[in-house]
């Protein structure tokens, strides 16, 4: 089917008390396994593209390749800008295609945070595009654990974030770190609770890798219904690769090698997409297909 929104898609996981999987692709084998997955378990799934992944395969490039994997599945699926850090990447990708944006302010200054995402939002909102911002900043790396509570998101602040911005979702610092690569880090539920108290914007975790599954489990009961994975695949794939040079040291075919890699992706998504809830949800998620005519819609007077 063509690519679908995901603001009403993480609407109704908000009020059914389940998330969507948002899974990260670099390249054609990863974009399969996961759009896969999602139609082995008949769910909703939105495939993020990074700034990092644009670099490496071409905007244009990015974007056809999720589309066509879209077309060819009979579930919605969503395609998604990870970490756009600059309004003008945000408009190249709403003119490529892209059904969900993010802008993420959190390295600037509160109020040029606001007015950036209040641009963004103003932009895609004219073709029914959502947007996703961050507000506190999830940490990459070996970071301590008062720097990862200095970076928390502060509930003062999101009320005020959401009315300026109009901004559809909102990435949530409460505990994780991007990168990770053990299951190891607790969420800080107790502070979830606090800005579940303020908003019924849907949330977002960010850097879930790293995060015991209990406690990804116990946040989606107080609002997180977006749950990015990364790491995670990218470590799938790795270890698919070498798997198959293993145990086929004389091969050259690359397509023998990249199958087991797809294969073991597909398996880390499925599991994913069923500890999160969004396993038989493809037909209730309440997506709405993005307007086909959105990508010539002129957008100079807001640009």
């Amino acid at each position: 089917m063509p690519l679908v929104t995901s603001k009403e898609m993480l609407i109704a996981a908000l009020e059914g008390h389940y998330a969507v999987g948002a899974f990260n692709a670099n390249n054609m084998e990863q974009v399969q396994a996961i759009v896969e997955a999602a139609v082995q378990e008949r769910a909703p799934v939105i495939l993020q593209v990074s700034q990092g992944a644009i670099r490496y395969a071409g905007l244009e490039f990015a974007a056809a390749m999720v589309r066509t994997a879209a077309e060819m599945a009979d579930v919605p699926v969503v395609l998604h800008l990870d970490h756009g850090t600059d309004f003008d990447q945000n408009v190249r990708c709403l003119r490529a295609g892209f059904t969900s944006l993010m802008y993420d302010g959190h390295a600037d200054p509160y109020e040029q945070n606001v007015r950036t995402t209040a641009r963004v939002c103003q932009i895609a909102h004219i073709v029914s595009i959502p947007v996703e911002a961050e507000l506190g900043s999830v940490l990459t790396g070996q970071v301590s654990e008062e720097q990862v509570r200095a970076a928390m998101t502060q509930p003062d602040q999101v009320v005020d974030f959401v009315e300026r911005t109009g901004v559809d979702t909102l990435a949530v610092a409460i505990g994780s770190i991007h990168a990770g690569e053990k299951q190891e880090t607790e969420l800080d539920i107790e502070h979830l609770k606090k800005l579940r108290a303020v908003t019924d914007v849907p949330f977002v975790l960010h850097g879930s890798s790293g995060v015991k599954e209990e406690s990804e489990l116990e946040a989606i009961q107080y609002g997180i219904t977006k749950i990015n994975v990364a790491t995670m695949l990218n470590q799938a794939f790795i270890a698919g690769m070498k798997k198959a040079i293993e145990d086929m040291p004389n091969n050259i075919d690359p397509r023998k090698t990249l199958t087991v890699s797809r294969d073991m992706v597909t398996e880390v998504v499925r599991h994913k997409i069923r500890l999160f809830g969004s396993s038989g949800k493809a037909s209730s998620s309440g997506y709405v297909s993005a307007p086909k005519s959105f990508r010539s819609v002129d957008l100079g007077a807001v640009e």
